[in-house]
């Protein structure tokens, strides 16, 4: 059985145009099979052109909205730190408008601490 949820690799799909494009040369061919039939093959192809065709396109819209998404959420976050040092300019560190917004009260702040020095051995 065939694991059709994983893509043909490049090197395959190039030899099966090689294949597909030599059979062209051969005026003759014929067959009972109808999933090896030339319009089968035909179809099948031309079905796989745009199928990879409405791919890139959408992968194109993809990474296009992908991009403005991106600008957007920096645009928000340069927004929000800049409203952050508004509140902080107009209300303080210490306030309990800049404890609204996310910041940490300047009161609040842990202050560093020295650490001890261990005595010299004697």
């Amino acid at each position: 059985m065939q694991n059709t949820n994983r893509r043909l690799t490049p090197l395959n799909i190039d030899q099966d145009i090689n294949s597909f494009h030599g059979l062209q040369t051969i005026s003759d061919y014929q067959t009972s099979r109808d999933d090896a039939s030339k319009s089968k093959i035909d179809a099948s192809y031309e079905a796989m052109l745009n199928a990879q065709k409405a791919e890139v396109e959408k992968l194109t819209l993809y990474r296009a909205a992908s991009d403005a998404a991106r600008l957007a959420e920096w645009e928000f976050h340069n927004a929000v730190l800049a409203m952050k040092e508004v509140v902080r300019g107009q209300y303080g560190s210490d306030s309990n408008q800049a404890q609204a917004v996310g910041l940490k009260k300047k009161s609040e702040r842990k202050r560093p601490s020295r650490k001890k020095l261990v005595e010299a051995m004697s």
